[in-house]
């Protein structure tokens, strides 16, 4: 039972370069845990169906068994995320992964001090390929003969076809999330339109505190995933054995959702009033309703290997439901905000990886 991880112990303390890429990895849960995990409470703690410490346990139990679950049903948005980048040699690539590491805990960091809901899937996506951009020689660019070889020979350690998942689960996520938001909302107000609201409060706070757990555990299968597929990608490069027995790795899903909870009950206050409160005024039914459209959105994405953004699909289902009572209802100040941070991730998490990847890999040249 704990064989697995007395081998993966063993392995970090004979390989500092492990030890340094997990220690980076788990910070970067951390951040997701004070960044992006509270998107899938936000909406329970704010509308008062459950105390922020109580939504706090409920999604580290959420997110543990969404990673186990799926991981085991189905990895395979951790495989599409370990297949982003190709990097022939392993000492290379477990420098640039350590970088890209680096460079999203500084970005997202920086986001939170703003109290703006970042997309660390979005970031890991964009410091991978700033890092892959980074290994390759200045000298190999000025030898391309024509444009499209530049872009060839710069882009060669990434993989396009995996881009092209992700810029299919951003527009997949966007309509699944708002349209589902909007019906769901729609079609509650339609069954309850005569019913005295007092008397469903009952109802819809219990109906909100499972759509919450429903949110969390899909958080669990969608970033849970996404950071132990860069775990095992870690361990595999610097010459480790992954198990072919998935519930042998019980305890890397347990510590990725125990420092996830630990960064949200850190952390999260700030993120809870942007997306709960600050975005759209909600009621309990109206919660519960962009818990369930964002849980399904993020659910399709999951089996069909569609690496998204759960923050992104939250706020979208949020959007979706305020729709329903008033487009005005909606605070489109903070979803600017929002999205222009998600659309900056992009170039600037990648820019920071490529820098980052450039000083590690100088030290690391400087240390022989």
């Amino acid at each position: 039972m704990f064989d697995n991880l007395i081998m993966f112990l063993n392995a970090m303390i004979a390989d500092p370069r492990l030890l340094i890429a997990v220690l980076l990895t788990l910070g970067v849960i951390l951040v997701n845990g004070w960044t992006d995990a509270p998107n899938a409470i936000a909406t329970c703690v704010v509308t008062r169906c459950m105390s922020e410490r109580a939504a706090i346990i409920m999604a580290a139990i959420c997110n543990f068994f969404g990673v186990l679950i799926m991981f085991i049903i189905g990895d395979k948005v951790a495989t599409t995320i370990s297949n982003m980048v190709d990097i022939p040699d392993d000492n290379t690539a477990i420098i640039a992964l350590c970088a890209a590491m680096f460079a999203i805990v500084l970005w997202a960091t920086l986001a939170w001090v703003f109290g703006i809901p970042t997309s660390e899937s979005h970031a890991l996506i964009a410091g991978l390929t700033g890092s892959a951009l980074a290994v390759v020689p200045f000298s190999t660019l000025g030898e391309a003969t024509s444009v499209g070889d530049f872009f060839s020979r710069l882009f060669v350690h990434v993989k396009l076809a995996a881009w092209g998942d992700v810029l299919i689960g951003i527009v997949v996520s966007i309509l699944l999330g708002f349209g589902l938001g909007y019906g769901v909302c729609k079609l509650l107000t339609v069954i309850f339109r005569n019913a005295d609201r007092r008397r469903t409060e009952p109802f819809f706070k219990s109906a909100q505190i499972f759509g919450a757990g429903a949110m969390a555990f899909m958080h669990g299968a969608q970033d849970g995933l996404k950071f132990m597929g860069i775990i095992m990608l870690a361990f595999k490069l610097s010459g480790g054995v992954i198990s072919e027995n998935k519930v042998d790795l019980w305890w890397m899903m347990l510590l990725c959702s125990l420092i996830m909870a630990g960064g949200t009950a850190i952390g999260g206050k700030k993120i809870i009033k942007s997306v709960g409160m600050d975005m759209v005024k909600l009621e309990k039914y109206q919660g519960f309703s962009a818990d369930i459209a964002s849980a399904l959105a993020l659910a399709f994405c999951s089996f069909t290997g569609l690496p998204v953004s759960t923050t992104h699909a939250k706020t979208i289902s949020i959007m979706g439901v305020g729709a329903v009572r008033n487009i005005k209802a909606i605070n489109f100040g903070v979803v600017k905000e929002m999205c222009l941070t998600w659309i900056l991730t992009f170039p600037g998490c990648a820019l920071v990886g490529y820098i980052v990847t450039k000083v590690f890999l100088w030290v690391s040249s400087l240390i022989g």
